[in-house]
């Protein structure tokens, strides 16, 4: 298990490379450029100035999270092949920095969707919550104006300039439905495959989040379904997932430690967090703690090390503790404690195998 921490750059994130130099345990910054706008071609200048400042305090820089797909390309629009050009250099670029895997969804307009920010918790922390019945109400400019006023940072996957054009946006994707959605997917894939492949980069897709149809906008990557679909459109070894216990396990129809079982030896890069999901729908991200949510995170661990993965990880989304102001989901604090957590699970099964081993 390679632990990382994700982080949003220099004057862009509440949390210094310091910071998480005293947390035990962390090998890799998971990191992205930002700042540029989705489409644009990542530049060598800029990757080696990143990739050298996160190195610098001792991390390596070979998990990127993520090089957004520009909605020309998830629309099938004519304009598609400009951006996919693009992404294809961005790969060839970042190979030549050491970078490993590329984390990247493919959800139409939105990324991640929660109803509020802040979520009081009995304990007096604050979390990220999601409100079913409100996303189902909601128009989508409401939602934008949420995001919006919780943070004065960037936001992953909410581009300012995808913003100002909602409404251009939602109309294009009227007639994209979700067969047409795998098929824009699969003719990007079938074009960036074979340079990630030459390249030595894994490109590994994310869930949805959540994992079902919002706003009438398709979503794909959903459940075990969909990586049977998504392995169908090339068995290329650059073909993987981000195995993510919080996005798809939002909907208690996906049993995260089976899932875990059947495809860890897909997924080269894991994000492990927990929620609490209600009867409704709604659910709150909570801690790391398997007794504090409905995923069972000591089982998904355990699944890993059985497996001896050796992928990369990273804590997800954390609570707001301690006061600390930070972006949403992204504070310091709670995500260390829940490296903590996850290391601690894993150094548990290392003893429980070596005295078996011993026996």
């Amino acid at each position: 298990m390679n632990m990382t921490f994700r982080w949003y750059g220099r004057g862009n994130d509440t949390v210094t490379l310091e910071h998480v130099k005293q947390i035990p345990g962390v090998k890799g910054i998971v990191w992205a450029l930002h700042h540029k706008p989705v489409g644009e071609v990542w530049e060598i200048e800029e990757i080696k100035a990143e990739t050298e400042y996160i190195q610098s305090h001792g991390f390596h820089a070979e998990v990127v999270e993520s090089v957004n797909v520009h909605e020309a390309i998830k629309l099938g629009s004519e304009e598609r092949g400009r951006y996919i050009e693009h992404y294809k250099q961005t790969i060839r670029n970042l190979s030549a920095f050491g970078v490993k895997v590329i984390c990247y969804n493919f959800m139409p307009i939105f990324d991640w969707t929660r109803t509020d920010m802040f979520r009081p918790l009995e304990d007096g922390s604050t979390a990220l919550f999601f409100e079913k019945a409100k996303v189902e109400s909601l128009e989508p400019q409401e939602l934008i104006r949420t995001v919006e006023d919780a943070s004065d940072l960037t936001l992953p996957g909410w581009e300012p300039e995808k913003m100002a054009q909602i409404k251009e946006l939602f109309e294009a994707y009227r007639a994209v439905d979700e067969e047409q959605l795998w098929t824009n997917l699969s003719f990007f894939l079938k074009e960036i495959l074979p340079v990630a492949e030459a390249h030595g980069i894994q490109m590994a897709i994310h869930p949805d989040d959540p994992p079902w149809p919002i706003f009438g906008l398709p979503r794909i990557i959903t459940g075990e379904a969909s990586y049977e679909k998504l392995r169908a459109i090339s068995d290329s070894p650059s073909n993987c997932i981000t195995l993510c216990t919080g996005s798809m396990g939002a909907n208690p129809a996906n049993d995260m430690v089976e899932i875990a079982k059947t495809y860890a030896g897909l997924a080269p890069f894991s994000h492990i967090r927990n929620v609490k999901i209600f009867e409704n729908g709604d659910f709150i991200e909570t801690s790391h703690l398997t007794k504090d949510g409905s995923i069972n995170i000591q089982g998904v661990m355990a699944e890993l090390h059985k497996q001896d993965y050796n992928g990369y990880v990273r804590p997800d989304h954390g609570r707001h503790i301690w006061g600390e102001q930070c972006r949403p989901g992204y504070g310091l604090y709670d995500r260390a404690l829940g490296i903590m957590y996850l290391n601690g699970l894993w150094d548990a099964y290392e003893s429980m195998a070596k005295k078996e081993v011993e026996l």
